[in-house]
């Protein structure tokens, strides 16, 4: 059955723009969310965005017909999304495309495992149904990501009359890695990807994989058409936010933080404590450089934010653990009374993250795997006297800044280190003119142009 109030374009994600908050008095706060799909939207008229409920008030306010206009929020039950979101999506789909695994101990993919991927179907066919309820004839829907890779397919069988894309976020995992999931379950997912008219990614490489694995286990891609669109950073919103008051108060707090009358130097990062993101190998090579190369000692601090992520997941909490623990060390083994090595915060707070890109000198983006990883298109941006960015070769923003970085193997702390003491030691034009061209290539694409060249490429046909 389809909503008499049928729209023509659709997102469809697990987190959608607005979330919600149940008070102790039982009233329900909305919180409105950004990002590159939210300002790609504003763009557009007559659109509907499905999301999931994810939160106790999240699914109050569907149960109450409390929503904003133009937002379908999916009250899924709460147990079948925990084992799709948590159990699978994070912790299957996410591993393999970012090559997560220790393979000799994991993964194990039994009965339990099945039993979630059941759960991970249901969750798919919920945003199917739903979707397919919503949209007007022809219309255009762009689904989102690895939590909902089978919405593709269940919709062309509901709705053959749709122009269905799909957008992966993260990396794809090359087909030897993508093998490591059951025969029947791959397949599964290249073919709920296949449903689509037109599946995207970030960057050439991924896409490549993705053919790849298609072409090795399916013999094709169905007549699919593949795309690649690089999300940019919202340059002009950057800017801005990073000039309010609130940007100059952090600002001064992490100068004092950072000492040295303003004579130290900084190594910044701005990471989520993910397993990709490669945080503890950062510090471990921040440690290295103080030890070959002295003369760093009390003139640079490494700023490093490690905001807590997925913490219902045990190997989360041990991994954002041994970040602390880690820091604690260099900060015992190196540290004075006027000087600490590392300020870490594991509290998000984006002002803050601002402030750290203006003052940064020196931007340590080193995943072991990323999709993109906008905070390295991000600094550049915000920089006030231009950074000198050290980046992982394994981060998608690889093909676009790659030019103007010093690129490291995000395994090889040692050379991670001399990349550090390289980038301590550029001159400031150097600095300077380099972090300019990083910041004309991190802004080519900002969201609403990205969601808007999506959206014209899936019209087109």
């Amino acid at each position: 059955m389809v909503s008499e109030h049928a729209a023509q374009v659709l997102v469809a994600s697990n987190r959608g723009p607005v979330s919600y908050t149940l008070n102790e008095d039982g009233s329900l706060d909305a919180r409105r969310g950004g990002g590159g799909l939210v300002s790609g939207l504003s763009a557009v008229d007559d659109k509907v965005w499905v999301c999931a409920a994810l939160s106790d008030g999240d699914r109050e306010a569907v149960r109450r017909g409390v929503g904003e206009e133009g937002v379908r929020m999916l009250d899924i039950d709460a147990a079948v999304h925990a084992d799709a979101y948590n159990g699978i999506a994070n912790s299957v789909l996410w591993f393999v495309h970012h090559l997560l695994y220790q393979t000799p101990v994991e993964p194990v993919f039994d009965d339990e495992f099945r039993r979630q991927w059941a759960a991970y179907e249901t969750y798919n066919r919920a945003f199917a149904e739903a979707l397919a309820e919503e949209a007007g004839e022809g219309a255009a829907v762009l689904v989102q990501d690895y939590h909902l890779a089978l919405v593709p397919g269940m919709l062309r069988e509901l709705r053959p009359d749709l122009r269905i894309g799909h957008f992966s976020h993260t990396p794809w995992a090359p087909v030897d890695y993508f093998r490591l999931l059951p025969d029947d379950i791959g397949e599964q997912l290249l073919r709920g990807i296949l449903g689509a008219d037109r599946a995207a990614f970030l960057t050439r490489r991924w896409a490549d994989a993705f053919i790849g694995c298609c072409t090795e286990i399916l013999g094709g891609t169905s007549g699919t058409r593949i795309g690649v669109h690089g999300l940019g950073a919202d340059g002009d919103f950057l800017l801005a936010r990073s000039h309010e008051a609130d940007v100059d108060e952090r600002m001064a707090a992490l100068r004092k933080e950072i000492g040295g009358d303003g004579s130290r130097k900084t190594i910044v990062r701005v990471d989520r404590t993910e397993l990709s993101k490669n945080i503890v190998r950062g510090l471990h090579a921040f440690r290295t450089l103080l030890d070959n190369h002295p003369e760093w000692r009390d003139r640079v601090v490494h700023v490093a934010f490690a905001y807590p992520s997925r913490q219902d997941l045990a190997v989360y909490r041990e991994y954002t653990a041994s970040v602390r623990e880690l820091a604690d060390e260099i900060n015992k083994a190196y540290g004075s009374d006027t000087w600490t090595p590392v300020v870490l915060h594991v509290r998000d707070d984006f002002a803050r993250s601002l402030a750290a890109y203006r003052l940064a000198d020196v931007a340590l983006v080193n995943p072991i795997r990323d999709g993109m990883n906008l905070v390295a298109k991000e600094v550049p941006v915000v920089s006030d006297h231009g950074v000198a960015l050290v980046l992982s070769r394994e981060a998608g923003a690889y093909e676009e800044l790659g030019a103007d970085s010093l690129v490291v193997n995000p395994y090889d702390v040692s050379a991670t280190a001399e990349a550090l003491h390289e980038a301590l030691s550029m001159d400031d034009a150097e600095r300077a003119d380099r972090s300019a061209r990083l910041a004309e290539a991190a802004t080519a694409l900002p969201p609403q142009a990205w969601f808007l060249q999506q959206l014209e490429a899936l019209r087109e046909g």
